[in-house]
């Protein structure tokens, strides 16, 4: 874990299987979500054991695997991914949240709810340190086409892979659209792009021998 951490500067969670009991090694506030699910859904920022407790049963109602993460306070940050064998990186952005305690699902999709800041009130070389990673999570996870990297930004300056969404939202308003808007691909030209690099893909991939 220690090397895979320097490698991608990942944050630190336990994994739960149906019939563990609900624990944490990590310092309360801890996140417990559903390993395999998107948007916030199922997720518990648990202040003590109680709520511990409450959140493993909701989000093991939801996937057979539990994740119980490690709070990182700073600053929340997500970086959108383009491309096949060459991905590139947009500018990262920065989520502030305007009324919740964190980004949950009605902070996600209630008008109001969410600012995002693009670029992200970080340093240079933090920036440049989300790009860097948002791509490597996307390399090493063999995805292609498109997704969108989350990340924290703490105190110290460390920057750390929180997850890698697949299949991030894609309207025109968007955090995904709206981040390599900001990086000078509108709309339009992102979805030619898209359509291109399914194509390309599509091309290579059809070369195989099974």
């Amino acid at each position: 874990m220690d090397r895979w951490r320097r490698l991608f500067g990942l944050g630190l969670a336990l994994t739960l299987r149906l019939g563990d009991e609900p624990r944490t090694p990590f310092d309360y506030p801890v996140f417990v979500k559903p390993a395999r699910l998107g948007s916030s859904v199922g997720i518990t920022k648990a202040h003590d054991a109680d709520e511990l407790r409450r959140g493993v049963e909701l989000a093991f109602q939801h996937d057979e695997k539990v994740l119980v993460e490690q709070y990182v306070p700073g600053v929340e940050v997500e970086v959108g991914v383009l491309g096949n064998l060459q991905p590139i990186a947009s500018l990262p952005g920065e989520i502030v949240v305007t009324h919740n305690e964190w980004y949950d699902y009605e902070a996600k999709y209630d008008e109001g709810e969410m600012d995002l800041v693009v670029p992200a009130r970080i340093a240079e070389r933090q920036l440049e340190r989300a790009q860097e990673l948002a791509v490597r999570a996307f390399v090493a996870t063999d995805c292609e086409g498109m997704a969108r990297a989350d990340l924290f930004v703490r105190a110290d300056g460390e920057v750390l892979v929180n997850e890698l969404n697949t299949i991030p939202g894609f309207t025109s308003t968007s955090v995904y659209a709206k981040l390599f808007e900001a990086s000078g691909v509108p709309y339009g030209e992102l979805l030619e792009r898209l359509i291109a690099l399914a194509l390309e893909r599509h091309e290579r991939k059809s070369t195989l021998r099974y």
